[in-house]
């Protein structure tokens, strides 16, 4: 079985004055790799003329891409013109599915808050905290359900949030619960996966593993990395 090289990156937050532009990263990443993974915040404010200009710079791109959404990406309540944009762009956008590449299968769902171990939250008290205990469940079950549909022997993870605290490790504890939850390593450990990706804390730490001993990577952009480049490097 031949090895596939992912080149993952997470936290672009493609602006609309087009400050910064990706198609070279891209074009690099291109001669570097055999998929390109991409873990949230596509967009900096969840625009679709943002989702435009970087389905622009994904020309550039030779190579599959494989993403899911983060918090940014549903800040101007247009989630579905965004992900419309970058599907007619080719990318294998996932929210609770699995798309199988080489013999490798990627599944993706952006994830949610909840904290960690034995600090996470519990569904007790007011409506709203059920509330969102229930969309942090939801997105483990969304992971669960894309595990399950990939037959692959091999299998990436891709996430927006963290599944565990490890790799958050550098950001400030008080906001450890809002990076990421538990919940997700759980699911994560049910199943044999090669190894999980993720953004969102961009003050974090590149390297951890699940309780389970997932390799977990965070590839926010801002993340040093072993590469010396904004995304980093797997092999499958």
């Amino acid at each position: 079985m031949s090895k596939l090289k992912v080149a993952a990156v997470a936290d672009l937050h493609m602006k609309e004055d087009r400050s910064v532009s990706y198609a070279e990263l891209f074009s690099e990443i291109s001669q570097a790799a055999d998929v390109l993974v991409i873990a949230g915040d596509l967009t900096d404010l969840g625009k679709p003329v943002e989702a435009e200009l970087l389905a622009d710079d994904l020309k550039s791109c030779t190579i599959p891409v494989v993403a899911v959404l983060g918090n940014h990406d549903h800040q101007g309540n247009a989630t579905e013109e965004v992900s419309s944009i970058l599907l007619k762009a080719g990318v294998h956008l996932l929210n609770g599915q699995a798309v199988e590449i080489a013999d490798v299968g990627f599944a993706g769902t952006k994830g949610f808050i909840g904290g960690f171990g034995r600090h996470m939250l519990g569904s007790f008290g007011e409506a709203a905290i059920k509330t969102m205990v229930s969309e942090s469940v939801d997105e483990a079950m969304r992971l669960e359900n894309a595990l399950r549909t990939t037959t692959a022997k091999r299998a990436l993870v891709i996430l927006h949030y963290a599944p565990i605290a490890e790799t958050i490790a550098g950001e400030p504890k008080e906001i450890y619960p809002f990076l990421g939850s538990s919940r997700l390593a759980e699911t994560i450990d049910r199943f044999q996966v090669s190894a999980v990706v993720h953004g969102h804390a961009h003050k974090g730490t590149y390297e951890g593993q699940t309780p389970g001993g997932a390799p977990v990577f965070n590839v926010a952009a801002h993340i040093e990395k072993p590469t010396g480049r904004p995304y980093a490097i797997l092999e499958l």
